[in-house]
């Protein structure tokens, strides 16, 4: 089955007669009865009953009208895209990142490119590692991923500095967490929910840190659950299941505040988030203009609202200094 043959079956459905078809598609008529035999051949059935007022459908010439409208006009519209790409009207970036990133930054980033060439953008949310498989293997053209959470390395590409967040302390908002000094003094629930930490799985290197700051922040601390995406953390935190240490965009929200959570300041330090691409797409537009609209949204993204470090864990840093 080829496009040419369907493109015929199409013209001799519309034409009713050979006659009219072959007159249409300026094609020889024993030409075209050639190509609908073998079209009929190939899908091994009838296509057409041979009536004396022109052409009728079988039913199986009824089933691949339907498809062959959709492939036809599908046909049409790459082509018409295509176009546009050769005359330079559009351009096709695929980008692929952390959802949390995606979510607080490519909106507005796209907003701030140029208008004038329309791009066609195929957003994929992905961990760092598969983010590195599909730039290696080319399926996109830019990743956007936590700078240090992936080996230096393995990374072969550019690496341009996108947004900047801190991570914070997240607690439910049930727990007021201004008014314990000391986890060992809280009530018996309060310090159940402080020592339950979620545990978001995010590569060896991250998860190693994470577990390290838990350890230090809350000694008697226990680990009650294993996630995937920080969204699930951030809602089992609200459940009251415990509590999890994420970067504050995570937490990005550009309708609604934050409802159930409160986020404390501490001192793990900031998540510094970066867009890895080769080089070469650096020099070319509209690559080079998406990053740049990346950078500038990163600076004027706003972080939510973030108390300040909660004395346990302030104690226990400056436990850490003076050791």
């Amino acid at each position: 089955m080829t496009l040419h043959q369907l493109r015929i079956f199409l013209s001799v459905v519309q034409s009713s007669t050979l006659t009219r078809a072959s007159k249409q598609l300026d094609l020889a008529q024993p030409s075209l009865s050639k190509q609908l035999a073998a079209l009929e051949e190939s899908v091994g059935a009838r296509l057409f009953d041979r009536a004396h007022n022109g052409m009728v459908l079988t039913d199986a010439g009824r089933v691949l009208l339907r498809h062959t409208q959709t492939v036809l006009r599908e046909i049409d519209e790459a082509e018409a895209s295509l176009r546009e790409f050769a005359a330079g009207k559009r351009a096709s970036i695929r980008v692929a990142g952390l959802n949390s990133v995606i979510r607080a930054l490519l909106a507005d980033a796209l907003l701030h490119c140029d208008s004038s060439s329309p791009l066609d953008v195929d957003i994929q949310e992905a961990a760092p590692g598969e983010v590195l498989e599909m730039l290696y293997s080319r399926q996109v053209h830019i990743g956007l991923i936590a700078a240090d959470s992936v080996a230096q390395a393995s990374v072969g590409f550019l690496r341009v500095p996108i947004v900047e967040d801190p991570y914070v302390f997240v607690v439910s908002s049930s727990i007021d967490v201004g008014a314990i000094t000391d986890i060992n003094s809280a009530p018996a629930d309060v310090a159940r929910v402080l020592n339950s930490c979620i545990q978001f799985s995010f590569g060896t290197q991250h998860t190693l840190r994470v577990q390290q700051w838990y350890q230090r922040a809350l000694p008697s601390h226990r680990i009650v659950v294993h996630c995937r995406t920080y969204e699930v953390a951030l809602e089992l935190v609200r459940a009251g299941l415990g509590v999890c240490l994420v970067p504050a965009l995570t937490t990005f929200s550009p309708k609604a505040p934050l409802a159930g959570i409160n986020l404390f300041a501490t001192d793990y330090g900031s998540r510094r988030t970066v867009a890895i691409l080769d080089d070469r797409y650096l020099r070319l537009n509209p690559f080079k203009q998406l990053v740049e609209a990346l950078q500038v949204a990163g600076r004027n993204v706003p972080l939510p609202p973030i108390l300040p470090m909660p004395r346990f864990i302030r104690s226990a840093s400056q436990d850490v200094h003076a050791y």
